[in-house]
């Protein structure tokens, strides 16, 4: 299966059994990202943690009084 980085536009192939491929067959929204473009926004998101501003949200979830 051949598959285009969103972010550089490099064609790659990938394995059209693989659990990447269905991911991206049947969900319409997961996009695919090659290995450069991935390590680069994982070094870049460990950065922002490590800097002590960054907060990640949660939904306040309501608590069921019956249960």
């Amino acid at each position: 299966m051949q598959v285009k980085c969103v972010l550089c536009d490099v064609v790659e192939n990938i394995d059209d059994y693989s659990l990447e491929a269905k991911r991206l067959r049947n969900r319409k929204t997961h996009m695919y990202l090659c290995g450069s473009c991935n390590e680069r926004i994982k070094e870049k998101t460990l950065d922002r943690h490590a800097t002590g501003k960054f907060r990640l949200f949660e939904e306040k979830k309501k608590e069921d009084e019956l249960i």
